[in-house]
């Protein structure tokens, strides 16, 4: 069955992808009081989360190992914007590499989606904190679509598969939609943390010190080739095959991305991160990270930090993303949840502790 151009039989498989995925953040906005003036409230989807969800743990991309490593400015950026992190030679970062699933236990065959987070601490202390996954935008352009996407992609009990009709109306109300379904259906899924591109999707304003704005997005362009999975590699790979493979990566040499700022024209679409810019936009390499080790979350470094993208430096500032918004009420409540649950002693797994017997 079509639906436009759109072929529901051969797209079904990367559908039921994407919902496992988006049923996954699905939780994430629903810890929002309140959607962009909709009446959908932090009750709407609590129920959909496992009561038995582990202790301590983030509750999307619950399995992640910790880096730490240093950034170094090209000073490319510095003439859009006086933030440090910009006009120092080097800033120290912490950061996270994760897998897009809930569960801290899962496969990493599991998913395509495989993400960095990261905090920049400059030296007058101010920081930038980042989250990225290997996707270079979002399927809707607000939130409300998303959770849309997840009532549209879910699979109907009696057939297993997501309802056409449901699926074509979902399409008609967010047609953007459309090209995010199609590339998943194709899209190549990583063997390795190392030569994946991670996105920030958002827009954000680089300020000058006189004031002037520019808007931009950022990527982290590897320094290491792609490689993909073949179907039969991935249904092979043992279940902690990425994060083994990049930490043994790790013990010959360092690993680098170039940060990529692709800066904006008058008219591209700073306010919806459903639609990328053109390529033809000018880019400045901003710097370069260099990732010098991993080592396991359990003891706080990168697991208690809330890496809210909308926590950055003086010398940025916010776009009007509605999207970007709604996901600062999201990091909060993850991570109120697990210092609570943490701090009353129940995240035994989380923290590296055996619960007494």
């Amino acid at each position: 069955m079509k639906i436009g151009d759109m072929d529901l039989k051969r797209s079904w498989p990367a559908l039921a992808g994407i919902a496992a995925v988006v049923a996954v953040l699905a939780t994430g906005f629903a810890w929002t009081s309140g959607l962009l003036g909709q009446r959908v409230t932090s009750t709407t989807f609590l129920e959909d989360i496992p009561h038995d969800f582990p202790a301590g743990y983030r509750r999307a991309h619950g399995k992640g190992v910790c880096f730490e490593g240093v950034f170094r400015s090209s000073g490319a950026a510095a003439k859009y914007s006086d933030a440090r992190v910009f006009t120092q030679p080097e800033t120290r970062a912490i950061g996270r590499f994760s897998i897009g699933n809930m569960s801290p236990y899962a496969a990493d065959n599991s998913t395509s989606t495989v993400s960095m987070a990261m905090m920049l601490t400059a030296d007058n202390g101010q920081q930038w904190r980042m989250k990225m996954n290997n996707e270079p935008y979002f399927v809707t352009r607000d939130a409300p679509g998303f959770l849309a996407m997840v009532k549209a992609t879910a699979p109907d009990p009696a057939t297993g598969k997501p309802d056409p009709q449901q699926l074509g109306a979902f399409l008609k109300a967010y047609p953007e939609a459309r090209k995010y379904l199609e590339a998943d259906a194709v899209k190549p899924w990583a063997s390795s943390f190392a030569g994946a591109t991670f996105y920030a999707i958002h827009a954000y304003y680089l300020v000058a010190g006189d004031g002037q704005r520019q808007a931009m997005r950022w990527s982290l362009r590897p320094h290491a080739p792609f490689a993909a999975w073949s179907a039969d590699e991935r249904a092979r790979a043992s279940h902690d095959a990425l994060f083994d493979e990049v930490a043994q990566r790790l013990k010959k040499s360092p690993l680098y991305w170039d940060m990529m700022m692709q800066l904006a024209a008058p008219g591209d679409p700073v306010n919806d991160p459903s639609q990328p810019w053109p390529q033809t936009r000018s880019q400045i390499v901003a710097g370069t990270l260099e990732v010098q080790r991993v080592f396991d979350q359990t003891d706080g470094v990168c697991r208690d930090i809330n890496f809210d993208p909308t926590l950055i430096p003086a010398g940025m500032a916010l776009s009007n993303d509605p999207v970007l918004a709604t996901r600062a009420g999201i990091y909060a409540h993850s991570y109120n949840a697990r210092l609570h649950e943490i701090g009353y002693g129940n995240a035994t797994d989380a923290v590296g502790k055996k619960a007494p017997q």
